[in-house]
This record gives C-alpha cells, structure tokens and sequence, in this order.
C-alpha cells in the first residue's frame, strides 16, 4: 500500500510565506515609526524607545511567530529533499536549517535589546549606548546566518531541481551582499550610510527568495513510499 506524503512540504511551504509576511509587517510598523537606523545617534535611540515603547512592543509580539515558522520552513526543505540529498552524499539542506536556526537565535538577542530599551531608556539612558552598540553589531552580523541559509537551501534546491537557476542565483545573489554586510560590521556600525545598503538589499532579496521558496513547497510533487 502506498501513501503521500508532501503534506508537510505544503505546510513548510505556507510557513515560509507566513514567515516573509510577519518580517514584512513588523518593519512595516516599526519603520514608519521611526525606528533609528543603525549607527543612530544615542540621542535619537533614546527619544525613540522612549516614546515609542507601544510601538516596540507591537513588532516585537509578531517575531516569536516568525521564528517558528522559519524552522518549519527550513526543516520541510530538508524533509522534501533528504531523498536525493542521501543518494548524492550531501547535506546542504541541513546547512541551509542550521543558518534559519541560527538567524531566529541572534534576532531573539535584537529584539530583546530592543525591548529592555524600551524599558530602561527613562530610567538610565546611559546604559543605552552600550545596548545599542550591542544591538547594531548582532544585527548587522546576522547577515551571516542569512546568509548560510540562502546558500545551503539554494544550493539543496538547485541540486534537486526543485527551485529553478535564475531562483539559486537570486538566493546566491542575497546571500553575497549579507554576508558582505556582516563582514564590513564594524565600518557600517562607525559610519552607517551607502555601505548600510548592502543589508538592505539582500534582505529585500531575501524576503522575495522565501516567499518563492514557499510556493515551490506547495507546489511539490508528491513522494509516494511504502505505508
């Protein structure tokens, strides 16, 4: 007797989706607002946070949500392809989880700085400067995790014939500029401007990968195994 079993490639398929869509919100609110900039000076961090804790509180509600549906995003992947991943002897799939794994743990460290700023910044603004110090350099290096993940479920995807090549190539094109941004940390930390861009754009790039990602998973074809 044989069965289906792409129910949880769908699943992981509307996860990513979901996750792409909390990102987006959550920046979308929190932005507008006015959320500084990293670099930011000390003064502009402390008038917002000060002022805008209702607002802090509302993105950073939506991230544990996007944290999970990221790790069933990157653990369907693996599901989906660990067939042929065995037969060829590789594993990026795995190296594209562990990078999803990665991010959600060093984003969980930004937003809650991102909180405690909220909490603190009328009592001890001085404390402040070394929490967005902190802030700014975990969110810049996160890029690398983006990174590791664009390239391990990429480079999984195009192995398998699941994703198509000009799809690899955006996931592979996102990756270089995060991880380009994660390597010039320190300089965009102490001078911000153009080089900031760099993140951005991979992580614009980044958003589309998923959501691509994710109607790819829905669309996949069934495996059929021995019951």
């Amino acid at each position: 007797m044989l069965r289906k079993t792409n129910s949880f490639a769908r699943v992981g398929g509307v996860a990513g989706i979901g996750f792409a869509a909390i990102i987006v919100a959550s920046n979308a609110i929190a932005a507008p607002a006015g959320l500084p900039l990293t670099g930011a000076d000390i003064g502009e961090v402390n008038a917002f946070f000060g002022t805008k804790t209702g607002i802090v509180g509302i993105s950073s509600a939506l991230t544990p949500a996007a944290w999970v549906l990221a790790t069933l995003f990157g653990a369907s992947v693996v599901a989906a392809l660990r067939r042929s991943e065995h037969d060829r002897g590789e594993a990026w799939s795995l190296v594209g989880l562990a990078g999803l794994i990665l991010q959600n743990a060093t984003f969980a460290g930004v937003i809650a700085i991102r909180l405690a700023l909220g909490a603190t910044t009328a009592q001890d603004s001085t404390a402040n400067v070394g929490l967005w110090a902190l802030h700014d350099a975990l969110f810049t290096l996160n890029g690398t995790f983006l990174a590791l993940g664009l390239v391990g479920l990429s480079i999984a995807g195009l192995r398998a014939g699941l994703v198509r090549p000009w799809h690899g190539a955006l996931g592979l094109l996102s990756a270089t500029l995060l991880f380009g941004s994660a390597s010039l940390t320190p300089v965009i930390m102490t001078k911000g401007g153009p080089l900031a861009l760099l993140g951005l754009a991979g992580w614009l790039m980044w958003v589309g990968w998923i959501v691509l990602y994710g109607v790819k998973l829905i669309r996949f074809a069934p495996a059929r195994v021995p019951a």
